[in-house]
C-alpha cells in the first residue's frame, strides 16, 4: 500500500519521495487516516516503528488545511509536541522540517541545557509547530515567551518514558494551559496503569492503535550472552571488540557514573569512546552523537534515558555492559540495531548479580538467549547452594540462581586490542 492511498497531500508525498519513503509502516497505515479525520488516538508503538511520521504527516496536513492566519509575529503555537528527552525533541523537529518542506508552515524546538535566548527569539517570530521537553516549555511559560492558548493539536510522544522520568506534574500543568477543544495524540511503547489513567483524562473517544509490542524483539538481531565477574567485564569487553572486529557499538550502562568510568577505562586501552547521559551538557551530547554517527568515535556509552529516541541508521552492534533491571528496556535497547532490514547483533555481559535480570528478560521474550564464551574467559559453575536455600539475589530480591565464578584471562598482560579500535 503506497502513501498516496492514505489521503496525504501532494506536497507531503513529494517530501516523502525525496526522503526515499514509499511504503508506510503498520503504525503509519493505521494512524494517519484516523488523525486526518480529526479523531484522538492512543497508539502503542516504540521507537523504530515509524511513529514520528505517523503523527507528523497528518498533523502537517491538518494545519495546512486551516484558514489563513495573521502575520507570524502575531499568531500563537498551533501544534504542540511534547517529548521526554532533548535528543528526541531535536529529531522530531527535524522530521517536521523534512516532511513539511513544501508547506508554508514553521516549526522550532525548545529544550533545556542550552541558551534560552535563541529559543525566545524564534518563538517571538511565531511558529506553527512547537516541539518541546516539558521542563523547558514551562520555563518559557513562566517568562511569558510562548502562547499555548490556541493549540489545535497536542502530541505526547513516548508518554511512558515521560512518566518514568517524573514529568507527570509538568504535563498536567501544561494541559491546564491548553484550550479544551483540541485534537490529542498519545504515543506510548507500553500501556501501564499510569498511561491508561492519563489517557482517560486526556483523550476523547480515542481510536486505539497498537503495533510492535515491546516484548517482541526483532528477528534481525542476533542475541548472545557472555558471563563474567563484575570486575572482569571491562577486559572482556575489550577482548570482544578485538575478536569480533567491532568498529562501532552502542554500549549501555545502568548509571551515569558507570558510563563515565567505562569510557575512561576504554580510553586508557586506546579505544575511541565517549559517554552520553543526563549529566552531559547539550552541546556535549550533540557532539558525541554526531561524532558517533560520522564514525569519528567507535564506542558510544549511554544510559537508558539518554539513549531514548536516538536514531542511528545501520547500527551494527548493541552491547549491554550491564543488564537493565526492567526487562522491557532490554528489548528497547537491542531494538537500536537490526532496523530497516539490516542485520544487527546484541551482546550482553552478565555477572552473577544480574542473572535474575537475565531470567526476567528471557521470560519476556519467550526464549533462551545463546550463551557464548570468549577465549581466556572460561566460566564455570560453582557448587550449588544447599537444597532448600532461599538466599535472595542481591540485585533482584528473588531467590539467587546457582552462583557462578569467572576466571581471569590466562595471560597477565592486558587483552589484545583491535588495531581498528586504536587512535580513532
Amino acid at each position: 500500500m503506497p502513501f498516496a492511498s492514505l489521503g496525504l497531500r501532494a506536497e507531503l508525498l513529494r517530501a516523502l519521495d525525496a526522503a526515499g519513503y514509499t511504503v508506510p509502516t503498520p503504525v503509519q497505515a493505521q494512524a494517519i487516516p484516523v488523525i486526518l479525520a480529526g479523531r484522538d488516538i492512543l497508539a502503542g508503538a516504540q521507537t523504530g516503528t515509524g511513529k514520528t511520521a505517523a503523527f507528523t504527516l497528518p498533523l502537517l496536513q491538518r494545519l495546512n488545511a486551516a484558514p489563513a492566519r495573521p502575520p507570524r509575529s502575531f499568531h500563537p503555537v498551533r501544534a504542540l509536541i511534547l517529548t521526554p528527552t532533548r535528543e528526541l525533541a531535536a529529531q522530531v523537529e527535524e522530521s517536521v522540517r523534512v516532511y513539511g518542506e513544501y508547506l508554508p508552515l514553521t516549526s522550532t524546538v525548545v529544550f533545556g541545557g542550552v541558551n534560552i535566548q535563541p529559543q525566545i527569539q524564534a518563538l517571538r517570530k511565531g511558529v506553527d509547530i512547537l516541539v518541546a521537553t516539558p521542563g523547558r516549555l514551562l520555563d518559557h511559560v513562566q517568562q511569558r515567551t510562548v502562547d499555548l492558548s490556541r493549540v489545535e493539536i497536542l502530541v505526547l510522544d513516548e508518554a511512558d518514558r515521560m512518566l518514568d522520568m517524573g514529568f507527570i506534574r509538568d504535563i498536567r500543568r501544561i494541559l491546564d494551559l491548553l484550550p479544551v477543544r483540541r485534537q490529542n495524540l498519545l504515543f506510548s511503547a507500553t500501556f501501564s496503569d499510569e498511561i491508561k489513567a492519563l489517557a482517560d483524562g486526556l483523550l476523547d473517544a480515542p481510536t486505539r492503535v497498537e503495533v510492535a509490542r515491546k516484548s517482541a524483539e526483532s528477528d534481525l538481531v542476533a542475541q548472545s550472552v557472555y558471563f563474567a565477574n563484575k570486575e572482569n567485564k571491562k577486559d572482556l569487553l575489550v577482548r570482544l571488540l578485538a575478536d569480533e572486529k567491532i568498529q562501532q557499538a552502542l554500549v549501555f550502562t545502568r548509571t551515569k557514573h558507570g558510563a563515565d568510568r567505562l569510557v575512561r577505562q576504554l580510553q586508557r586501552d586506546g579505544i575511541s569512546a565517549v559517554p552520553i547521559h543526563g549529566n552531559r551538557s547539550q552541546s556535549q551530547r550533540t557532539r558525541a552523537l554526531d561524532d558517533f554517527k560520522a564514525g569519528r568515535t567507535g564506542i558510544l556509552v549511554a544510559t537508558d534515558i539518554a539513549a531514548r529516541g536516538l536514531d542511528i541508521e545501520q547500527l551494527p552492534h548493541v552491547i549491554n555492559y550491564e543488564l537493565p533491571n526492567v526487562p522491557e528496556d532490554y528489548v528497547h535497547r537491542i531494538g537500536r540495531t537490526g532496523r530497516a532490514g539490516s542485520v544487527g547483533e546484541a551482546i550482553s555481559l552478565v555477572s552473577a548479580e544480574e542473572e535474575g535480570f537475565l531470567a526476567d528478560i528471557e521470560r519476556l521474550i519467550k526464549k533462551r538467549i545463546v550463551r557464548r564464551e570468549a577465549a581466556g574467559f572460561a566460566y564455570h559453575f560453582a557448587p550449588a547452594p544447599p537444597k532448600g536455600s532461599n538466599t535472595p539475589c542481591p540485585s533482584s530480591g528473588r531467590p539467587a540462581p546457582r552462583p557462578r565464578t569467572a576466571n581471569r584471562p590466562r595471560s597477565s598482560s592486558s587483552p589484545s586490542r583491535s588495531p581498528r579500535s586504536q587512535g580513532r
